[in-house]
């Protein structure tokens, strides 16, 4: 007969938690790393004192701002260790859990794991309505916490202690899984988590997930082998897909033994180094010249590890060669069967490996190879000229700022942003020294990640000097975890760019015949616009109030120079800059189908319908 141990179900699921590994390439990882939380009425009882009882030893906690925040801080962790660990979220009931189901669509959307524990309402119903519970007025059953579910990749709602053991199995399944991963969230009523169980010791025995390294099938394998020998001008495409695979150095070999070229979506950027001669950087929308002309007339497209958004494909107006065909090595078959592709369904890695050997003598024709390498020359001097800056006494531009923080950093630091102007100039312009540096989460492009995902990898690479990126609309959403890097010792370095409200909706407004209305931070003046002088809000002061050393820098020399000090600092520090708001950045080298108004009494939409109507001519359905 089996042991057993009476525990809540709030401690069984902390113990079991603890007991969970991923396995990959013989690397074993904690898959639950740690805990973050915020207390309240729906689970300070129960997850909270679970986790007081289990604290360092067996979970690590840690203490949240904001429950949004927590989950892109966990975010971050995950996808800086290749989705091989995860941290969990725990939150009460009501706003505290609704507050989540932002980060928890960036998590799916991104494919990124993260666990979610909400508090609920009473499963017994004695308490009814308690505080902060929805009444639905004809599904008694539904909660706030329903919210989720869309946003989720697993969901259950564990309304009996029995319930947890299958619930927890299947949630830590799709956690390690690398096609289902994303959110995944365990709805906790608050009677269920302190309720005691006899709980089988197995339980809680240690269990190892393998995360699969799925080979291709050799008859893919054949036909995509047969597709690259045939193409004349093909172009790999790298996903955020190379990375979690730990692929880079399979998709060199393969680039160095064919001479196929790579471009690089926001998640795949430094896939390649960018010193190599094929990389030819972003692809897009935000993508490079060089890029984005090999890719209007490249006949074969080989996606690997990546999901076709609009802004790479240009809302489906970059790919022009009337041959064009597309070969996609995806894990998961619903991205690789997009664009009517043949398929090579298998991890990116093991797909790799397959493609060069069976390619072995291959190679493209030498003058393709000069093409793009000339191009990448010339898009290169592009990036000097706009990092450079001929007066360092000046206030510098933004693709400046980037040009001093490029001096700066070492190849294993990592820049993390996600949203306003700036993923676009670094799409163009970074060079990516490292498979880790680049880190822009754009699946989701949620303003208020950088900091909280600066924690993340910060926990998950101590070591490693961390960048966030951020304009002052992007600070104004969610600074609060500053007060947590201070909190925890982790040094992470904050970039505030001060250009006095927001710039890249700014600019595409103008684009699409919406004259800048309602993106400046700025007086509203008496004609009712927001047309007055800048508001005079000091956010370098409201950084130093939350407990961060700020350094102030007002010219190029004195950016570098403040760059360089917050790099050596071994604590949270800010370098805060105001930027001149004179564009700099190369323009877009590819459209984004943002729909103008077909009709409008101002002139400008008007005018901008005339060139959308231009642009849309070139949409085009790839079957």
């Amino acid at each position: 007969m089996s042991s057993t141990r009476r525990l809540t179900v709030a401690q069984a699921l902390v113990r079991f938690l603890a007991a969970q590994y991923t396995e990959r390439d013989g690397a074993r990882h904690r898959l639950i790393a740690g805990t973050w939380g915020i207390f309240g009425h729906g689970n300070v009882a129960g997850i909270g004192q679970a986790l007081l009882e289990a604290q360092e030893e067996t979970m690590p906690f840690h203490q949240g701002r904001n429950e949004q925040s927590m989950v892109h801080a966990a975010v971050g962790y995950a996808r800086q260790l290749n989705r091989l660990s995860a941290q969990a979220v725990t939150t009460s009931i009501g706003p505290g859990a609704t507050n989540l189901v932002t980060g928890a669509a960036l998590a799916t959307v991104n494919r990124l794991p993260v666990l979610l524990l909400p508090g609920d309402y009473f499963a017994t119903r004695t308490a009814d309505p308690l505080l902060q519970q929805l009444e639905h007025p004809v599904s008694a059953d539904v909660s706030v916490n329903d919210t989720l579910r869309p946003v989720s990749r697993y969901f259950d709602r564990i309304h009996r202690p029995e319930a947890l053991i299958p619930s927890a199995l299947n949630a830590m399944r799709v956690l390690a899984d690398p096609v289902e991963t994303g959110a995944v969230t365990l709805a906790l009523p608050q009677d269920v988590q302190a309720e005691a169980y006899d709980w089988p010791e197995e339980f809680f025995a240690d269990r190892i997930w393998q995360v699969r390294r799925p080979a291709p099938e050799p008859a893919e394998v054949a036909e995509a082998v047969h597709a690259i020998r045939a193409a004349e001008r093909p172009l790999i495409v790298a996903g955020g897909g190379v990375h979690h695979s730990e692929a880079e150095d399979a998709l060199k070999a393969l680039v160095d033994a064919t001479g196929i070229p790579v471009a690089s979506t926001q998640a795949g950027k430094g896939s390649l180094r960018h010193d190599h001669p094929a990389d030819l950087g972003g692809i897009g929308h935000t993508g490079t010249a060089v890029c984005d002309d090999i890719a209007r007339t490249a006949d074969l497209v080989i996606g690997v590890g990546t999901r076709y958004t609009d802004f790479t494909t240009a809302s489906a107006t970059l790919f022009q060669n009337p041959d064009v065909r597309f070969l996609n090595l995806n894990v998961t078959a619903f991205d690789a069967h997009k664009l009517s592709a043949r398929t090579l369904v298998a991890d990116a890695r093991a797909g790799l490996d397959a493609l060069t050997e069976a390619l072995s003598g291959h190679r493209v024709d030498a003058a393709y190879e000069a093409e793009y390498r000339a191009g990448k020359e010339r898009w290169e001097q592009v990036v000097d000229a706009v990092y450079r800056a001929d007066d360092e006494n000046q206030v510098p531009t933004q693709t400046q700022v980037l040009g001093a923080l490029d001096s700066v950093v070492g190849d294993d630091d990592v820049v993390i942003n996600a949203a306003g102007s700036l993923p676009g100039d670094l799409h163009k312009l970074w060079r990516a020294r490292s498979p880790r540096q680049y880190h822009l989460e754009y699946g989701y492009s949620c303003m208020g990640y950088e900091i909280p995902a600066g924690i993340g990898v910060q926990q998950a690479a101590p070591s490693t000097p961390v960048w966030s990126l951020v304009g002052d609309g992007t600070y104004l959403m969610m600074p609060t975890e500053i007060v947590t890097a201070v909190q925890e010792g982790l040094p992470v370095n904050l970039v505030l760019i001060q250009n006095h409200g927001y710039a890249s909706i700014g600019g595409l407004s103008e684009e699409t015949g919406g004259e800048r209305f309602g993106t400046a931070y700025r007086y509203r003046a008496a004609d009712g616009t927001f047309s007055g002088a800048p508001l005079p809000v000091d956010l370098a002061a409201n950084a130093a109030s939350l407990g961060m050393d700020v350094i102030r820098a007002k010219t190029v020399r004195e950016l570098r120079d403040a760059l360089a000090t917050a790099r050596a600092s071994d604590r949270p520090t800010c370098v805060y800059v105001e930027t001149d708001p004179t564009p700099t950045a190369p323009a877009a080298q590819a459209w984004w189908d943002v729909p103008v108004a077909e009709v409008a009494s101002r002139e400008a939409a008007n005018r901008a319908r005339e060139t959308y109507d231009q642009h849309v001519q070139g949409r085009r359905r790839h079957l």
